[in-house]
């Protein structure tokens, strides 16, 4: 079990070997919240905070349907919203997130989703993670997505030690090809729901388990 001595460029092969064996693995992966425009991605990835993507999977058809854009959304009341999102939890800030990022993009992007990291971040309710969860899976734009999965996963198998996602999202990025940014989220999170959880990961049956340096486990 070695990491302090490992080379950048080591680091590097292991997570090209990780990849590769996790594609083969896994080669549906994908977002698995719902969604039919960038818009509704967005509110979507808001609802999930603290939140199953199951749930919010429940959820968003009814909301969508009452309000399917921002237009629509930035004229309701935040009662009504809150109606609609209670089950997922934190609901009264969810929907003051979801009322004023829609009136925002209505006044300040007229009426469409930014696709720059920079401006996604200044929405209410939008982190680093909802806004590349956004650019990578709506735009085609890679987006490294750093959720509570990739976040342990990274430092489970050595590769950094941060707690920070945003700090994990810096290390990471030097060890992935930008190109595989998206779909490296996708993959570290099927692999967390399926083998790789928190409380007793499955090593025995881990098809990158020669690969991973085991930290924490």
């Amino acid at each position: 079990m070695k990491t302090a001595s490992e080379s950048l460029a080591d680091k590097k092969l292991r997570m090209a070997s990780i990849l590769k064996s996790l594609r083969r693995e896994y080669p549906e992966a994908h977002c698995s919240l719902n969604y039919e425009t960038p818009y509704q991605l967005l509110i979507a990835t808001i609802l999930s905070a603290q939140c199953t993507d199951d749930r919010v999977n429940q959820v968003t058809p009814v909301l969508f349907a009452k309000w399917p854009g921002q237009g629509e959304m930035s004229k309701v009341s935040l009662a009504e919203i809150e109606t609609v999102i209670r089950s997922t939890g934190f609901y009264k800030a969810k929907a003051k997130s979801i009322l004023e990022c829609s009136k925002a993009l209505i006044e300040r992007h007229h009426g469409e989703v930014p696709n720059r990291l920079d401006d996604l971040v200044k929405l209410r309710g939008v982190g680093r993670k909802t806004a590349n969860v956004v650019l990578g899976n709506a735009f085609g734009i890679p987006g490294l997505v750093v959720d509570t999965h990739v976040g342990r996963l990274c430092r489970r198998m050595g590769f950094t030690r941060a707690e920070d996602a945003v700090k994990v999202e810096t290390e990471i990025e030097k060890l992935v090809d930008k190109s595989d940014w998206t779909v490296f989220s996708h993959l570290l999170i099927a692999h967390g729901r399926a083998t790789c959880m928190a409380r007793k990961p499955n090593c025995e049956h881990c098809v990158i388990s020669r690969f991973c340096h085991r930290i924490g486990v």
